[in-house]
């Protein structure tokens, strides 16, 4: 029967259409064989190919797996590749961060020779700067007394000659501001310069106290009746231990509130522990110290004067003048400013020493880390002698130009020093201008003997 159809139509009913007939199952086997996918005539990869495409568009949630084989897949690829030459990244190092001092000179080196140019730094260097007319003294001694002093204070003066003489003028002017009395400074002696030489040694030590009596009261030595609180030894008087460049206004709120306390207190070290920032009243009793008061003793006086007559005298050919460089090329310079020049594993071998040498652990510290490329470009490296003759033809001073140098001894002098004596032949040192007995009193003392270049 056929099914009834109950919407009403025309006033009668129409009887659905039969259906289709079942398709034979071998027959729809027969199409699919021959249909869309059918794979004949095509080589095994295609049919593999056509197999996977098929799987994967009825599939579809099969694509999450992508990565997974994806990955599967790099793995077995490394598996197979060879990682025996691992390629070389070159890097490019930083303009100014590599010592190429020497190829510049190889490059300059003829013109210099060459240059026969009559117009010489020499001649006009001396020339007044100003209009004024010759440079005056602006510092003044005072002609008032002193009040009552609040107490006694003991520096330790460590580092180098300069450095030294950096803290005496710092004392000063700390002793001034607090109203204290300083104690004569004690030179410290340092595992590098190894130098026994006290205050008196190098500079005028009464001549130093009179300058400034009207100014800071400065004595040799502090009472005994106060020391005897103390045993009679130093190291028993509370020590500051005071963060290097502090202001004037740390020593008036943290040191004297104690110096008043104890009336004796000692400060080491004191290299570099006061800042250049200070009000015109410090100022003042450093120009003070440094421009009236310090003075070389007698010998060390004497001694220098001969040797900067004996300069003029090599100087004829330029009326009596010459230039004196301070180079700062020792091996201890080299090796604290952590700087890698051209002298390779030698050189490497001798700084790694000499740091271990005069400050043991300091560079080798947990944590610390040395950049010498950063530090060649931030310009905190020492001027070797190439450098400062390259700097010195380049202000216009000739190869007739007399130089006296003054320094200690040169890292690796043969090498280092022979293109400065190559721009400059007329090249002079205490140890050329003295004989040995003239210079054996001072060799006892490093800081004696630098002081004869100064």
């Amino acid at each position: 029967m056929h099914p009834y159809n109950r919407l009403p139509s025309s006033g009668h009913s129409t009887p659905s259409p039969p259906s289709s007939p079942l398709r034979s199952p071998r027959l729809r086997h027969g199409r699919s064989k021959a249909g869309k996918f059918s794979s004949g005539g095509k080589s095994l990869a295609q049919r593999l190919s056509w197999m996977l495409l098929s799987v994967l568009l009825r599939r579809q949630g099969i694509f999450l797996f992508a990565p997974l084989i994806y990955i599967s897949g790099m793995l077995l690829y490394m598996g197979t590749a060879s990682f025996d030459v691992v390629p070389i990244i070159k890097h490019r190092p930083a303009p100014g961060s590599i010592y190429r001092s020497p190829q510049l000179y190889a490059n300059l080196q003829h013109d210099m020779d060459s240059d026969n140019s009559s117009a010489d730094a020499i001649s006009t260097i001396w020339k007044s700067p100003y209009r004024g007319g010759e440079w005056k003294p602006c510092v003044n001694r005072s002609s008032e007394g002193l009040p009552e002093s609040n107490g006694y204070i003991y520096v330790e003066a460590n580092g180098g000659l300069n450095q030294q003489r950096t803290s005496v003028c710092n004392a000063v002017a700390v002793a001034g501001y607090l109203n204290a009395t300083l104690v004569i400074p004690n030179f410290h002696y340092h595992s590098i310069w190894k130098d026994p030489s006290k205050f008196r040694d190098i500079y005028d030590e009464e001549y130093f106290i009179d300058t400034l009596k009207n100014d800071v009261r400065v004595v040799d030595k502090i009472p005994e009746y106060l020391m005897e609180r103390f045993g009679s030894n130093m190291t028993n008087v509370h020590n500051f231990r005071i963060k290097a460049w502090s202001s004037i206004q740390y020593y008036r709120d943290v040191v004297l509130p104690k110096l008043l306390e104890e009336k004796v207190i000692r400060i080491s070290p004191f290299a570099n522990r006061l800042s250049f920032d200070a009000p015109p009243v410090v100022q003042r009793l450093r120009c003070l110290a440094n421009y009236e008061a310090l003075r070389f003793s007698s010998p060390v006086l004497t001694t220098g004067e001969s040797l900067v007559e004996r300069m003029r005298e090599r100087s004829a050919i330029n009326g009596g003048k010459y230039v004196s460089v301070h180079l700062r090329f020792e091996e201890d310079m080299v090796a604290f400013s952590c700087c890698v020049f051209d002298g390779g594993k030698q050189e490497r071998q001798d700084m790694i020493a000499a740091r271990e040498r005069g400050w043991k652990g300091k560079f080798t510290k947990p944590g610390r880390v040395i950049r010498p490329g950063a530090i060649r470009t931030n310009g905190k490296c020492p001027l070797t002698p190439l450098e400062v003759g390259l700097m010195l033809r380049g202000m216009g001073f000739t190869k007739n130009t007399s130089i006296f140098l003054a320094s200690g001894i040169i890292y690796n002098a043969e090498k280092t020093m022979a293109p400065l004596l190559q721009m400059f032949p007329n090249l002079h040192t205490k140890e050329t201008l003295a004989s040995e007995e003239e210079l054996a009193p001072f060799k006892d003392g490093c800081y004696r003997l630098h002081c004869l270049s100064s």
